[in-house]
């Protein structure tokens, strides 16, 4: 029955379409509608063929390929008596006599076809052979192998293959009548064709080989791609412009690595990883110690003693993190890890941080800033005498002015008497007797034949700004002096500074500091002294440990209206006050201390009972008697006692 489709049956009328209806065996009731009737029988007409058996398909054909192996000979006699072979055994054959001519044909054609895709499988398989080997020796075992496997009997080689050509034909034959029937049957669908079923055995072709055959190939491109290659290896071990023989005093290494083979990376790669340069890592190797000093833009530099503690190219670069992270301030003395600058960096950063003014960064951070900590009065005296053989200025300065840790003493002193001198034996005193005190010598506006001096005999650090100097450069030691002192007395630290001269200090100040309009007597701006007042001011004994001492030289009579003034300005500054009369030191009589003016607040808490009522009946004995008298009599007591006890205890004699 013919399928409808929609359209067609829209096309139709109703009678038409109950006809269909009712030949699909659908009942059509008189209320349905021409559209129902349509999906009805559309649906219908799918069931049904639903049901229905699949068409059967037409099976295809195959051909099963007669198998084909191709063996060389060796000799050209070989392929004479195989033809000879072939034609005698097609000419004895019967059933060749009808097809004997389109059978040769045939078979010729084949071998033809077959010979030539022989020959192509020998030169694949003889190129593998060649480039597996890689030896020009491997071509002679290859030409005797596949002369032994394939004939190791020359003689019956013929006769075989006259056996073989009689099987082949009838196989042939064969062939040709499957390929016929076949055909005859291929417009069959109900049989479906067979197979033939050949004999059993597989057709051989010898394909001679001739002796030199091998050689010529080998000797063809693939053998010069092969030298050519060697060659390449060996110019690239040994370029042209290096001599085969490398002279005895070249290092290994440098001939390792002008020898590279860009056409074998794998041949000279030991010269190649040598040639690599090593990464080292110099973080934390070097370590690197500086007073800090922070920029304006919070970052810093640590700041090295050689130089002054002024800019220099040894200043090692610290970041701004690192500031905050630690909470460094401008006078730390930082230690740590520091590493080569990288290409684009000028100075050397500093990567890691082992202590912060010789305490640890965890305790450093936690410490209170030092304008917050108590000052006391000096309690602890600074023990200025060994006992035996000490200098006779020592010991006339431990028993009239007493220094104590913390104190503020000014050494007031006319020219050329012998301050500096004095300064120098009072630092060594301190030095021998408290080694856990810092000592610190600051030379403003000196002269640089005693820097030098004062730098070989006294066991103190000592910074220095000679007179051809400016006086910004003053300033600014002065300002990192001090800033350093403050933050090792808050680490708990004592420290000494020995400042000559505080008078020359303050006329530096007074040179760069910006004109206020009020100018005092001897031209000293109003504003000038307020920065020297605060670095002599910080000077204190610090309640629960730590002090700073500070010990400056005052000039006065050198015949400047501004030195009287600042000294007026220094003078009630002071806890302990030191002259020196050069009445005396132009008598030659040293040290040229003026004992009677000289004294110390709160010398109390300094002497023992006994020292302190003694000194005062030595006071009393000398307080008639003019400085000259005075020092006369302490020198003749005094060098005929050992030390300072001893001369307390003749006095009553």
């Amino acid at each position: 029955m013919t399928n409808f489709n929609k359209e067609e049956l829209l096309a139709k009328n109703d009678s038409d379409i109950r006809n269909i209806a009712a030949e699909l065996g659908i009942e059509a009731g008189a209320s349905e509608s021409k559209e129902e009737l349509i999906y009805r029988i559309l649906d219908e007409q799918a069931i049904q063929n639903a049901a229905k058996p699949a068409a059967k398909r037409r099976p295809r054909i195959t051909k099963k390929a007669a198998e084909k192996v191709v063996s060389a000979t060796k000799g050209s006699t070989v392929k004479e008596k195989s033809t000879k072979a072939k034609t005698t055994a097609a000419a004895d054959s019967p059933e060749a006599d009808d097809t004997k001519k389109p059978t040769v044909k045939k078979t010729a054609a084949k071998t033809k076809k077959t010979t030539k895709k022989a020959a192509d499988k020998q030169e694949v398989l003889e190129d593998k052979q060649i480039l597996a080997d890689e030896v020009p020796e491997a071509k002679d075992e290859v030409q005797e192998g596949m002369v032994e496997a394939v004939a190791p009997q020359p003689e019956a080689v013929p006769e075989a293959e006259t056996e073989v050509e009689a099987k082949v034909e009838p196989a042939n034959g064969a062939a040709n009548n499957a390929d016929s029937e076949s055909a005859s049957q291929a417009g069959q669908d109900e049989v479906p064709a067979e197979e033939d079923e050949g004999p059993d055995f597989i057709t051989i072709e010898d394909i001679p080989v001739e002796e030199n055959t091998i050689d010529d190939e080998l000797s063809g491109h693939l053998l010069n791609k092969f030298n050519i290659t060697a060659s390449e290896a060996a110019v690239a071990q040994n370029p042209p412009f290096m001599d085969t023989e490398v002279p005895d005093y070249w290092p290994k290494e440098k001939v390792e690595m002008a020898s590279p083979s860009p056409a074998f990376p794998g041949v000279n790669r030991a010269a190649s990883k040598q040639s690599l340069p090593k990464e080292y890592d110099f973080n934390n190797i070097l370590t690197g110690t500086g007073v800090l000093e922070i920029m304006p833009e919070n970052y810093g530099f640590l700041r090295s003693s050689d130089y002054n503690y002024l800019p220099s190219p040894d200043d090692i670069y610290v970041s701004q993190q690192q500031i905050k992270f630690f909470g460094l301030k401008t006078g730390d003395v930082v230690e740590g890890g520091i590493r080569v600058p990288k290409e684009g960096e000028k100075y050397f950063p500093l990567v890691s941080i082992v202590s912060i003014n010789g305490c640890s960064p965890e305790r450093v951070r936690n410490r209170v800033p030092f304008e917050h900590l108590t000052p006391l009065f000096p309690d602890e005296k600074f023990k200025l005498c060994k006992g035996a053989g000490d200098n006779l200025s020592v010991r006339i300065v431990d028993l009239f002015t007493p220094i104590g840790k913390g104190q503020r003493a000014l050494i007031v002193a006319q020219p050329k008497t012998g301050k500096t001198i004095l300064m120098k034996d009072i630092a060594n005193a301190i030095a021998a007797n408290h080694p856990e005190a810092y000592l610190m010598m600051l030379l403003i506006d000196e002269r640089p034949e005693e820097v030098t001096d004062m730098a070989r005999t006294v066991k103190a650090e000592v910074i220095a700004s000679t007179f051809d100097e400016p006086a910004a450069h003053h300033v600014k030691i002065a300002g990192i002096v001090l800033e350093k002192a403050k933050r090792m007395v808050e680490c708990g630290h004592d420290v000494v500074i020995f400042l000559d001269s505080i008078t020359r200090l303050a006329r530096a100040y007074n040179t760069v500091a910006p004109a206020s309009g009020k100018v005092l007597t001897g031209g000293v701006d109003a504003n000038a002294l307020q920065k020297p007042k605060r670095f002599f001011g910080a000077a204190r004994n610090i309640e629960g440990g730590g002090s700073l001492t500070i010990i400056a030289t005052a000039l006065i009579d050198t015949g400047s209206k501004m030195d009287e003034v600042i000294f007026e300005e220094f003078k009630g500054t002071g806890n302990m006050e030191l002259q020196l009369d050069r009445t005396l030191s132009n008598k030659r009589i040293f040290p040229a201390v003026n004992c009677i003016a000289s004294s110390t607040r709160r010398d109390d808490l300094l002497h023992d009972k006994t020292t302190q009522d003694r000194m005062w009946i030595l006071r009393k004995y000398i307080a008639d008697m003019n400085s000259m008298e005075a020092m006369n009599l302490l020198q003749q007591r005094m060098k005929g006692t050992r030390n300072n006890e001893e001369f307390l205890m003749s006095m009553n004699s």
